[in-house]
């Protein structure tokens, strides 16, 4: 396929890049910083920033599906959603937060003692990004959240899904790593089982 990933510079964002360029897809990498992008066959680099979301149409028009994995403090949910929408794409896949996840019955893990003060304002701004995709209806969106935490590790291919609710393991800890985190959005975009769904990956 051909794909736009927005934010693939970043640490999310290179490794969804790495995994779908493996699978033999075709990149064009969106980032503020086009020159951070690891220049390898198959992935064109382009500057582009969603502050400036009209600038980024021409970059998304054509592709088979566009990725975003952007901060969402760094940007407003309609500037996501109308330049995908311009851009006569359908499918988005969206690098989510765990903030929103429930921990039980009505009760998020951004609403709970134990969630970090300084990932308040990315959690709050995340659940308005997936508030907003709830209610659109013209794009074939996925939302993809990680485990409470998310950082660099092994690519081990094993991992569990789930859908509203936070992934905990049996050691208590709710974690996946950046790698396997990306096998599950580029397995989501090949062959999708979560349209208009937010799921989330852990162990």
């Amino acid at each position: 396929m051909k794909l736009a990933i927005i934010g693939a510079s970043g640490r999310i964002g290179s490794q969804i890049a790495s995994e779908a360029l493996s699978r033999g897809h075709s990149i064009t990498a969106v980032a503020r910083n086009p020159e951070q992008v690891a220049a390898q066959a198959g992935v064109e680099a382009v500057r582009g920033d969603l502050h400036d979301s009209a600038s980024i149409i021409p970059s998304l028009k054509g592709q088979d599906a566009v990725i975003s994995a952007v901060r969402f403090r760094s940007f407003e949910p309609p500037q996501l959603i109308e330049a995908v929408r311009k851009a006569s794409v359908v499918r988005l896949l969206i690098v989510g937060g765990a903030g929103s996840l429930e921990v039980r019955p009505g009760v998020a893990l951004i609403d709970t003692p134990e969630f970090p003060a300084a990932s308040k304002e990315e959690g709050q701004a995340g659940s308005l990004m997936l508030a907003a995709l709830r209610a659109e209806r013209h794009l074939d969106w996925s939302f993809l959240s990680p485990s409470a935490v998310i950082r660099p590790g092994e690519r081990t291919g094993r991992f569990r899904l789930g859908g509203d609710q936070l992934l905990v393991g049996p050691d208590g800890k709710s974690s996946i790593s950046i790698p396997d985190y990306a096998i599950a959005m580029i397995d989501e975009l090949e062959k999708p089982k979560h349209i208009r769904q937010r799921f989330t990956v852990g162990y």
